[in-house]
């Protein structure tokens, strides 16, 4: 008759249940695996595929039983681990995004939005076109897969234990934030400045000779030229992309290192 002690259940269930739960985590958080058009239990498979590929080569877990104190508050830190790790992927999407933003913004597209499931909210177009894009780009550049990497290495540097981590892992992905908009800022310069050159000139065409009726023609213009500079750029858009997307990954083991320290 087959039987199962206590301490060999508990022994299993750590066993799967943590790396499960931070895996579970980074899934939710992360980038295009995280999309809310990827149904949930497609969400929680792959989780589980991943964790039960990576649980036979993880270090030994702590002896605590799963459901006490000490084990729901490894639970909790796995989890928030994950989410960080995923969090610090998802920046560069945002930076991006809050690229399109201001380009839409100076091409005169603010009021051209709708609604994006993966962030329950409104969105503009320019913005969503530069993020499926950004999105094809970590496909391509197998960022997928760089970011997977960077999950199971974490379990290295940031072992399962019921230590507190905190402070330096957080300040490390802020600095992390900070970098990666400085990035979407660049990324949005030279539309906003060709368009900021293009609305003084139309200012000044309109003060040198107001009977062309600029405000009739001012709109079309910005649009024009800010389609013609995003069609100009988006060759040199992919490279920038990929340059980013690596940055995400390295800096999630920086991540995962500082949480560990």
């Amino acid at each position: 008759m087959f039987t199962v002690t206590y301490a060999q259940l508990n022994a299993w269930l750590t066993a799967f249940l943590w790396p499960f739960t931070r895996i579970a985590a980074l899934v939710a958080a992360a980038p295009v695996l995280g999309h809310a058009s990827l149904p949930a239990r497609v969400k929680i498979g792959l989780a589980a595929f991943i964790t039960l590929i990576v649980a036979p080569t993880l270090p030994p877990m702590p002896q605590v039983t799963v459901f006490s104190a000490a084990g729901v508050w490894i639970l909790v830190m796995q989890l928030l681990i994950g989410a960080a790790l995923g969090f610090a992927m998802q920046l560069v999407f945002a930076a991006v995004e809050m690229a399109g933003t201001l380009v839409g913004l100076q091409m005169g597209l603010g009021f051209a939005t709708f609604f994006d499931p993966s962030s329950n909210a409104s969105a503009q177009v320019i913005s969503s076109f530069l993020n499926m894009i950004a999105m094809i780009a970590f496909l391509t550049f197998n960022g997928h897969l760089q970011m997977i990497s960077a999950l199971i290495g974490s379990f290295q540097s940031v072992p399962i234990a019921a230590a507190v981590y905190g402070p330096p892992g957080m300040r490390t992905l802020v600095e992390w934030g900070g970098a990666i908009f400085s990035a979407g800022l660049l990324l949005s310069l030279p539309v906003v400045v060709a368009l900021l050159v293009a609305n003084l000139s139309l200012g000044i065409l309109n003060r040198a000779a107001p009977q062309i009726g600029i405000f009739q023609i001012g709109f079309s213009v910005t649009l024009l030229v800010g389609m013609l500079l995003l069609m100009l750029m988006l060759p040199n858009m992919i490279p920038f992309f990929a340059r980013l997307i690596n940055a995400g990954a390295d800096e999630m083991g920086r991540v995962a290192a500082a949480l560990h320290g």
